[in-house]
């Protein structure tokens, strides 16, 4: 068998032994989460969030989380959030409008914990309000989609996408985990990043299994607005039509399953699922 389609047989069977952890009971791991606030994105025009034309002419608030997660004594990030380049930027009238109240090293500090304390930052996907202080976390190594990973490094710049927040991870000076299909990131079955490609190739969502709260589903951007579901709600600025679909499919039939709390990253209204910075969630 050729080595390449022997790479991915193998990877092939890895993703589907994780699959099959993503049915597993919740593990007795203490595991604990907090949602920080990662900023917020006023789309003046909203009609890029349906390639259908369902919110043409209208506007939308959204929301920017990132999320610390504590497992044992290790400490994750999942997504770094927009650019401190925007700290204090006020809200114009620009189609779109993002803006940043406070960073993460502030956020992190009330809870005494130092950016060099974290030792993952998993990012969904590539785009500029998920990678934005990705530099913050020097010791931390990168995990991201593989296919995210090979599209930063193409001549053009993939939409959405600002490589110079990540310049000194692709200039090789840290470390980078890229991931094909899922991944059980402390082998537990307590955290695992989902492949859900569709937003960008290699865009990713994260199972996270509460003891007392359950699991939870964060989206990555599989959607931006919990309507988008019924809607079947496709951005103009997805990558591929048929995955993004698909993989809306999967976060919801794996909330069936699980019986499990989807956190769509950028709606508002879901900000409360979670516990009150600097409360965490358990």
């Amino acid at each position: 068998m050729p080595v390449s389609l022997l790479s991915r047989f193998v990877a092939g069977c890895l993703s589907l032994i994780v699959s099959a952890g993503v049915q597993a009971a919740a593990p007795k791991a203490e595991v604990m989460i907090w949602r920080l606030d990662c900023g917020q994105i006023v789309m003046n025009d909203a009609s890029p969030l349906s390639d259908t034309g369902i919110y043409d002419g209208q506007s939308r608030r959204l929301s920017v989380g990132c999320y610390l997660i504590r497992h044992g004594k290790e400490l994750m990030l999942w997504d770094a959030g927009l650019p401190t380049s925007l700290l204090g930027k006020p809200i114009d009238q620009q189609p779109i409008s993002p803006s940043l109240a406070v960073d993460l090293p502030t956020q992190l500090a009330r809870l005494g914990i130092r950016p060099s304390d974290i030792t993952r930052l998993a990012l969904s996907h590539y785009h500029f309000d998920h990678a934005g202080q990705a530099a913050t976390f020097p010791n931390a190594t990168l995990m991201i989609g593989a296919s995210d990973w090979t599209a930063l490094h193409s001549k053009k710049v993939p939409f959405g996408a600002d490589p110079a927040l990540l310049a000194p991870l692709l200039n090789g000076k840290g470390k980078v985990d890229p991931i094909e299909g899922d991944r059980d990131v402390f082998g537990d079955s307590s955290v695992i990043i989902l492949a859900t490609p569709g937003h960008t190739p290699g865009s990713a969502a994260l199972l996270v299994r509460l003891l007392k709260t359950g699991p939870l589903l964060l989206s990555g951007d599989v959607a931006h607005l919990e309507a988008q579901w019924p809607l079947s709600a496709v951005p103009t600025w997805n990558t591929e039509r048929a995955d993004s679909l698909a993989s809306m499919n999967r976060l919801q039939e794996l909330a069936s399953t699980l019986r499990a709390t989807i956190i769509v990253q950028h709606d508002p209204a879901d900000i409360s699922k979670l516990a009150a910075f600097p409360q965490a969630s358990r």
